[in-house]
């Protein structure tokens, strides 16, 4: 590979971002595709499916034998509040290959014992997200209830173009929680990326049926990335 494209490589891979090397298998040529750059054709509907798979895979496009390798950041939850919800959802989204975080000041409710082998901040959003911040391969759920917590990462995520945002909370209370967002400086068009109510509707009741929603909601959501753009079925 060119020093030039590995150095481009891995300052996208250092960055949480996505892009794709592709090979000429014929005559060696490399070019590196990164998530959102224009490519037409069937290249460009390889290079899409390939960034939502996030699979390496050699392929005929264009009259050309290529191979596309994916390199995608791992997605990652980040669920605000230390809530039953919270702890049936921990477990559940690692087994499914999302690593989650737990962000609560709440120290009652933010504890080890709730919540072992999982990383857990018991600080206010605003100084986590600080430390650590959100990206566009990052899951967001807030399900505190409580606007001093969930707002600020609401609207965190909503500037940093994460891949999910949830909330929960009736259409009542979500109608309150877009006024306030929108004198946080959000726009509509930001807002209605929001799921809420949150979670797939599957008539979940339970904390724990309420989490299998909320989990299979960001799958969906992190598998059709991008979709919506190109008008294309979830």
């Amino acid at each position: 590979m060119d020093a030039g494209l590995l150095k481009q490589l891995n300052a996208e891979r250092r960055a949480r971002r996505a892009a794709i090397l592709v090979t000429d298998l014929e005559g060696g040529a490399d070019r590196l595709i990164r998530e959102g750059d224009e490519v037409e054709g069937e290249l460009g509907e390889a290079v899409a499916r390939a960034f939502r798979s996030g699979r390496s895979v050699a392929v005929e496009a264009d009259g050309r034998k290529l191979f596309l390798n994916a390199h995608l950041p791992s997605p990652r939850l980040v669920v605000i509040g230390a809530v039953h919800i919270s702890q049936a959802l921990a477990p559940m989204a690692s087994l499914a290959g999302y690593p989650v975080e737990i962000v609560d000041p709440r120290t009652a409710f933010a504890t080890a014992e709730r919540f072992p082998g999982v990383a857990l901040h018991a600080q206010w959003p605003q100084d986590v997200l600080e430390r650590q911040p959100l990206d566009r391969f990052t899951a967001l759920a807030a399900v505190t209830h409580d606007p001093k917590i969930d707002d600020f990462a609401l609207k965190a995520a909503l500037d940093a173009d994460c891949f999910y945002v949830g909330a929960l909370g009736s259409r009542k209370t979500h109608a309150k929680r877009v006024e306030r967002l929108l004198a946080l400086g959000a726009t509509s068009a930001q807002i209605e990326r929001i799921h809420a109510p949150i979670g797939l509707e599957i008539g979940a009741a339970s904390p724990s049926e309420i989490a299998v929603a909320v989990l299979a909601q960001v799958i969906l959501a992190f598998r059709s990335r991008g979709r919506e753009a190109r008008g294309e079925a979830a």
